[in-house]
């Protein structure tokens, strides 16, 4: 019986959907790889080098121990959408059903495109600000969605409301909130949700938000979820996880929040994508959630020691930081230390110096926009800092 060896270039195009033709390595994960290979400081990808909470770990060992170890209901074991309930009348004042409100996901990445595919056709628009989380452009391929691109302008990434207003049209299904935001560390405000609102109910409009890093906020910024603005209720998906509030970012238990009919739809999806996620982490979940209000409450004063010191660290190297209002990572001005693209200097940088950043054009559709920038992460223990900035020294 003869084979026949089918040729690179063939398959590459032959057994390549048109859908998957532009996707590329994501960056972030690249950088951590180029980490690895050349022994350098990882100050690329979002995930903390510190311990997770030690009564989290053990709650997860002892839901192993107790055997809940099979397949949860698809849409998530009911004590933890019950917690997940309860921490959210207890924060925001949000009455939640767990029954036929809450779905449980494989983390806060695959219930974004769960949501997407749950709500949008081929050619439905979703408006996105940029620079952008980098998953959001493939989530849209996948749907077939077009993106509408909405400036955030530094230094305090604010954006205009004309342009914005712009981007909405009858075509317009959704649009994309990252608050505290990647990579830019913006909290958006009251003022700048309500104007949102408004233009989601003038063109009958979903808001699917990624609020992962809510209780990371700076400077006496609070986060506020669009839901619980006047007339959002029922038109946003709140989108959420247990990865950065926790530092359990391998765990991969996240959660979307709708009402009955967008939940309904969403499970649908989330079901014949993944199943369910982790069932002794959902279980550990419980107790996470249910920690008192001083745990979650501390985490911005425990982050915010870090972003003094990594902002000190790569001022002192000659970068031009913008202070993040939330989240776990420092956008940077890379001409005052370098003529070159932030992608060979990142290279550069990780090779040559020993220290991973992202580069900024990854966050934009034209790399053009972000080719003087590069992003650094600060969920590392102080001495992985201080260990970043001896090699910055090299600069």
């Amino acid at each position: 019986m003869s084979s026949v060896l089918v040729p690179a270039v063939h398959a590459a195009t032959r057994f390549q959907s048109a859908r998957t033709a532009d996707f590329k390595e994501s960056v972030i994960r690249e950088m951590t790889r180029l980490a690895i290979q050349n022994g350098a400081v990882n100050l690329a990808q979002g995930f903390p080098d510190f311990a997770a909470p030690i009564d989290i770990k053990q709650a997860a060992i002892d839901a192993i121990n107790a055997d809940y170890n099979q397949y949860p209901i698809t849409w998530g074991v009911k004590p933890f959408r019950e917690a997940i309930a309860r921490k959210y009348a207890r924060t925001y004042a949000m009455e939640l059903d767990p029954e036929r409100e809450i779905t449980v996901c494989c983390g806060a990445t695959e219930a974004m495109v769960a949501s997407l595919l749950a709500v949008t056709n081929p050619g439905d628009e979703i408006v996105v600000f940029e620079p952008y989380y980098e998953n959001y452009y493939p989530d849209a391929l996948l749907c077939g969605a077009v993106r509408k691109l909405v400036t955030l302008h530094a230094p305090d990434w604010s954006f205009d409301r004309d342009e914005l207003r712009r981007a909405f049209t009858p075509r317009t299904k959704a649009i994309v909130i990252n608050t505290p935001n990647n990579p830019t560390g913006k909290v958006f405000t009251h003022d700048e949700l309500s104007y949102i609102a408004e233009l989601c109910q003038e063109f009958d409009t979903l808001a699917i938000t990624d609020e992962i890093y809510e209780h990371i906020t700076y400077d006496g910024l609070r986060h506020i979820p669009i839901a619980t603005l006047p007339g959002m209720r029922d038109r946003t998906i709140t989108i959420n996880s247990m990865s950065k509030t926790f530092s359990v970012t391998g765990w991969r238990v996240g959660w979307a929040i709708a009402s009955p009919a967008i939940t309904n739809t969403v499970r649908k999806v989330h079901d014949f994508l993944t199943v369910g996620a982790a069932t002794p982490m959902q279980h550990a979940g419980i107790m996470a959630l249910d920690l008192p209000d001083s745990y979650f409450e501390g985490l911005s004063e425990e982050y915010g020691g870090r972003r003094t010191a990594v902002i000190s660290m790569l001022e002192a190297a000659g970068f031009r930081c913008y202070s993040p209002g939330g989240a776990y990572y420092v956008m940077c001005d890379i001409r005052g230390v370098t003529k070159k693209t932030d992608v060979e200097f990142a290279m550069d940088l990780v090779r040559r110096v020993g220290v991973a950043g992202v580069p900024g054009s990854s966050f934009y559709l034209d790399p053009a926009t972000g080719s003087s920038q590069i992003r650094f992460c600060f969920c590392k223990k102080y001495e992985t800092i201080a260990a970043a900035g001896e090699r910055l020294k090299r600069l």
